[in-house]
């Protein structure tokens, strides 16, 4: 019993940590109380427990709870030692070197592209803070290359239980169109998002491979439509695509190989 009281304190907490998000940062007790279904004694307690340890941390003034520096911690620490990001980044930083736009890398998790690793110029800085690190896959660039390459089950399956909602008026919201999106996508080998997640913002992004040939995060450059999808255009893609390259070859993959492969593959 006692085993099982542990693990339920456990799962609460994690509930707890989960409610706050970029538009609702600070909560009160019965705010939570409200949102986990749990009476406010109980949440006070769980509260309590995890102010104490670091991983929330309380307004003196309103008394509302919001994230404690042990999670920012926790994911400094993940960010630096996670494996694409360790191999990712000397490239990403080159690359925002070489091009003055935002490199981010991403990894597919929960239904959702997560970001890992942003290297921005300062001109951008502010785009970088606006959308992540959870964004949607659909209209995202770093999201439509790891939705293209998933399995046609895990694609389905994504399709089914994912509602196309628009964030802007560009953003697809047609199952159709976003499926014949993703066959261009695997077709030339890097996708694009035209605005599709925030006006005023563009995206072309490629596929990282890893062992066995899967793809397993994505690479973008974002910044200005005027520069993303203007006479640089080519020449962006021709350097993101290398620094893909570079990146999937450091894995020990090689994903020139594996595009003729899959596109081969689909055309069977």
């Amino acid at each position: 019993m006692k085993t099982e009281s542990g693990i339920q304190s456990v799962s609460r907490a994690f509930g707890i940590l989960s409610l706050f998000t970029h538009s609702t940062p600070s909560l009160g007790i019965t705010e939570i109380s409200r949102s986990v279904n749990l009476p406010k004694g109980t949440v006070h307690g769980l509260t309590r427990t995890l102010l104490k340890a670091g991983f929330l941390q309380q307004d003196s003034a309103t008394k509302k709870y919001h994230l404690g520096l042990k999670i920012y911690e926790l994911g400094v620490i993940l960010a630096a030692t996670l494996e694409i990001n360790v191999k990712a980044e000397g490239p990403a930083q080159q690359l925002t070197k070489r091009t003055h736009l935002v490199s981010r890398i991403a990894i597919w998790d929960g239904n959702s592209a997560l970001i890992t690793l942003n290297v921005d110029p300062r001109s951008y800085a502010s785009f970088v803070h606006q959308i992540g690190p959870r964004i949607p896959a659909y209209c995202s660039a770093v999201g439509k290359v790891l939705l293209a390459f998933l399995d046609e089950e895990e694609l389905e399956a994504y399709l089914d239980q994912t509602e196309l909602v628009s964030y802007t008026s560009k953003t697809i919201t047609q199952r159709k169109k976003l499926l014949r999106e993703l066959e261009k996508t695997r077709q030339r080998g890097y996708s694009t998002d035209e605005e599709e997640t925030l006006l005023g913002l563009a995206c072309i992004g490629a596929p990282l491979f890893g062992r066995g040939g899967r793809c397993e995060a994505s690479i973008s450059l974002s910044g200005d439509p005027d520069v993303i999808y203007g006479k640089q255009r080519k020449g962006l893609v021709d350097v993101l695509l290398r620094t893909a390259g570079e990146i999937s070859r450091s894995t020990g993959s090689f994903p020139e190989t594996v595009l003729k492969e899959r596109v081969i593959k689909k055309v069977r």
